[in-house]
């Protein structure tokens, strides 16, 4: 493998990570639309301040969000336009689930 297929290999997989877990794609969602704190993160889709600060810290990790300080607040954004695009076009694809396959708490595929 090139180094080039491998960076891309690695950058792949650390977006499927991150899409795999209903918070984090959900934090992926919202940042495309605008930037957000994570109080309004949280309150927006249901979880925990600290739930929400552990999602944020594995997500700045991926290198898929960035923090800007504001003050003593702080607002998290995508760390590239490119992943607004991407996300986008993923939410075109329509997908052919397998109904015994998948149930939403993950694929039982062999």
């Amino acid at each position: 493998m090139t180094t080039a297929t491998l960076t891309h290999t690695a950058a792949l997989s650390r977006l499927g990570h991150a899409l795999a877990d209903p918070t984090r794609a959900g934090i992926l969602l919202a940042l495309r639309e605008a930037p957000a704190s994570p109080s309004a993160l949280a309150d927006a889709l249901g979880v925990s301040r600290q739930v929400m600060s552990n999602q944020l810290a594995c997500l700045r990790g991926c290198g898929l969000v960035e923090s800007m300080p504001d003050g003593r607040r702080a607002w998290y954004r995508l760390t590239d336009t490119h992943l607004t695009s991407a996300l986008d076009e993923l939410l075109r694809v329509v997908l052919r689930v397998e109904p015994d396959c998948c149930d939403g708490d993950g694929c039982t595929c062999a």
